[in-house]
């Protein structure tokens, strides 16, 4: 489908003042109950109610998806440092949790559609842009319905798609997958199939091939299944849900219908329940070596586990040939006991090789600096 000009209400115009953004309470937040690796430090760069999905643009800009219903553009402050300025660039949409920047334009991945707002960057201070509709081929279930969109190193659109359900039989080309497409919509097809639900990818810099993280089904018990991390080098690789999960679980429903040994396997067993949703590779230079070209992931954290896990982010080291080898907690604290007082959403590498963090919970935008010493 090409793209087309999609009425919309006066509510979703790209606006620009910064009065316009929702406020977010103010509220200081307990950043010295975060613990990081030594010579890294923290601060809130920007407060962003709901914050989801980032997505780098030019000068620093970084857009970011909520669940809110709001799209919003964090510019740096002069000289890179206190806090970043909030623009608030669309609302009104059906939980626009995805976001991805490229050619000039901003794509956003909604619950009933992909949008798409042309030469972004020059109607942050004036009004009345209209996002155009890209497709709204996909399925818009509000279950699992946030779609994490990102543009790979083939220049294609990738989107995921969860499964309507926690588990069930549903047409596998549709639902617990990533499909991939042209920028205008067009050519869509599968590219992997069989993951329930993914709300994170990216690929690795030196190989260029797809990783994800995948959400593991609930109500099998505290400790079964541990969600994933998962590598698609290639497409038309199938993950198995709903009959298999990380790997090597039948399913106690639907299990006897498929074999686990007939699916991929994934890349790294993470924890049960720690809902891992945003990666990304580290390809900045301001941290040490040894973190460049590794993956950073951002856990959300359990739901409803009898104690809570997650709510941190985590490294994931991978050896010279590419494969998981390690899984550690890089960043966590904002989990105390039993009581969250943050959730991190998703991550991202800026322009100037810090990682920001985004997290839902708090409605904050952290970013994270190694500093020496």
């Amino acid at each position: 489908m090409s793209i087309r000009s999609f009425a919309l209400p006066f509510a979703l115009l790209v606006l620009a003042c910064a009065a316009c953004v929702p406020a977010v309470a103010q509220t200081e937040l307990p950043l010295d109950r975060i613990k990081l690796p030594h010579g890294f430090t923290i601060e809130v760069l920007a407060r962003v109610s709901k914050a989801r999905a980032m997505t780098a643009g030019p000068g620093g800009t970084v857009f970011v998806g909520s669940s809110d219903g709001r799209v919003y553009a964090v510019q740096p402050a002069e000289g890179g440092t206190g806090r970043a300025r909030v623009v608030l660039v669309a609302s009104g949409l059906s939980d626009p949790a995805g976001v991805a920047f490229h050619d000039g334009a901003l794509y956003i991945g909604a619950v009933n559609g992909i949008f798409r707002i042309g030469d972004v960057m020059s109607h942050l201070g004036g009004e009345g842009v209209k996002p155009a509709l890209v497709t709204d081929k996909l399925p818009a279930d509000a279950h699992h319905g946030r779609k994490f969109i990102g543009f790979g190193p083939d220049g294609k659109l990738y989107v995921n798609v969860g499964a309507p359900c926690n588990v069930c039989e549903v047409d596998r080309d549709r639902y617990g997958v990533i499909v991939r497409m042209n920028p205008d919509g067009t050519d869509l097809a599968t590219y992997a199939r069989g993951e329930r639900n993914s709300v994170g990818f990216d690929w690795d810099p030196k190989t260029k091939e797809l990783w994800f993280t995948t959400n593991g089904r609930d109500l099998m018990g505290d400790d079964v299944p541990p969600d994933t991390l998962n590598h698609a080098p290639r497409a038309g690789l199938d993950f198995g849900f709903p009959y298999c999960h990380a790997g090597d679980i039948p399913d106690p429903e639907f299990g006897t219908k498929r074999k686990c040994r007939e699916f991929a396997q994934p890349a790294l067993k993470l924890g049960p329940h720690v809902a891992p949703l945003g990666m990304r590779f580290y390809t900045g230079t301001q941290f040490p070596s040894e973190y460049r070209d590794q993956i950073f992931i951002a856990e959300h954290g359990s739901w409803n586990r009898s104690h809570k896990i997650g709510y941190r982010v985590t490294l994931v080291k991978l050896d010279a040939q590419r494969r998981a080898v390690g899984y550690e907690p890089f960043a966590q604290g904002w989990l105390q006991g039993e009581q969250a007082w943050g959730r991190p959403a998703d991550v991202l590498v800026a322009q100037d090789g810090s990682l920001l963090v985004s997290d839902d919970e708090a409605g904050a935008i952290y970013r994270i600096r190694y500093r020496g010493g």
